[in-house]
């Protein structure tokens, strides 16, 4: 009887450690599942910023400064997206990613108060379009971004747990995901000083 209580402890005990391991996999899948969907989201802006930058050169002509910022914050927010292709999300290679989108932020931010001194050019239907479209892919980031930080949170959370810490780093996963943090305040416009 004793040799009976002795497996069915054993057994229980495999198959909790079991369950670790596959809770431990399902929740990495899932944040990288989430990474997923901001790569989709970023992409669709990078291919929008051509088309905007197109359209604002004929109204810009003496602007072609900002528009350079532009094309090149884009080209090289593009070349750290694609070396992350590989799922390789350590938090260098995120840190990489938030300061390339931030510089591109930056540089949109520019352009935006640039076309400020347009009217001719806001008023256009492509940008009016294009605008739109940015600004809903933003929105789209912005809620693809939450959704990788959460799933990110739920795996750190279940990893730093007890018992699951003992065995973490033994099942290959020996440190906490790093979170996607891009500066919102590059984003948030000064408001239009009024005088009379």
């Amino acid at each position: 009887m004793g040799s009976i209580i002795f497996w069915l402890v054993l057994l229980a005990a495999v198959i909790y450690i079991i369950s670790i391991y596959n809770q431990l996999v399902t929740l990495k899948n899932r944040f990288k599942n989430a990474f997923a969907q901001i790569e989709v989201q970023l992409k669709r802006r990078y291919d929008l910023i051509p088309n905007l930058v197109e359209t604002a050169k004929g109204y810009l002509a003496h602007e072609r400064e900002t528009l350079d910022a532009v094309v090149t914050a884009r080209n090289d927010a593009a070349a750290v997206l694609k070396a992350l292709e590989g799922g390789n999300l350590g938090g260098a290679d995120l840190s990489k990613l938030a300061s390339a989108e931030n510089a591109l932020q930056g540089a949109l931010g520019k352009l935006n108060v640039t076309m400020e001194a347009y009217p001719d050019l806001k008023a256009s239907d492509n940008m009016m379009q294009l605008t739109e479209e940015l600004t809903t892919t933003e929105n789209r980031i912005a809620f693809a971004r939450q959704g990788f930080n959460d799933a990110v949170m739920s795996y750190n959370t279940y990893r730093q747990s007890f018992p699951p810490v003992f065995f973490a780093a033994r099942f290959g996963h020996p440190e906490d995901a790093q979170l996607l943090e891009f500066d919102d305040t590059a984003q948030i416009q000064a408001a239009p000083k009024v005088e009379f």
